[in-house]
């Protein structure tokens, strides 16, 4: 179910929220809508550890699933050091450092806008308002020159 421009927001700051509080490093939030048919914030965080990377997806799981939001898929997959989470508006992906700076999301999605992180938690962030393309100006055209008769 596709959310609103609010209601996305707010489950971007929901993840960042479960994520800060179990010490995920170097939060990111990239607003993807003009970008992406699939969702509307990609998040992205550094765990310290495998371990570190399995307890922050678990942590996340229980946040949304007791706010009851869909959880469309979830991939964590053995000790690939990274696991995503696809909620639908929102697309969560933990990564250990290593695996982080192979993969660079942050470069892959550099035409996002960057949300920033500790305004988004503390509320102060709003989503854009979509923009309405300003109709173009109709250029003047020439006036043609009077022909003269001799």
């Amino acid at each position: 179910m596709k959310l609103n421009q609010d209601e996305s927001l707010a489950l971007a700051r929901l993840c960042c929220g479960a994520l800060d509080e179990k010490k995920a490093g170097d939060l990111r939030v990239i607003d993807v809508t003009a970008l992406s048919s699939i969702t509307n914030y990609i998040v992205i965080a550094t765990a310290t550890s495998e371990p570190h990377v399995r307890a922050l997806r678990v942590e996340l799981e229980k946040v949304l699933d007791s706010s009851k939001t869909r959880i469309v898929g979830v991939d964590g997959g053995g000790e690939s050091g990274w696991a995503v989470m696809d909620a639908f508006d929102v697309m969560v992906h933990i990564f250990t450092p290593d695996t982080r700076a192979r993969y660079r999301l942050e470069h892959l999605w550099r035409d996002g806008d960057d949300v920033p992180v500790k305004a988004l938690l503390s509320g102060k962030v709003l989503p854009k308002k979509k923009a309405v393309p300003a109709r173009p100006k109709a250029k003047a055209k020439p006036k043609a020159k009077k022909k003269t008769r001799k």
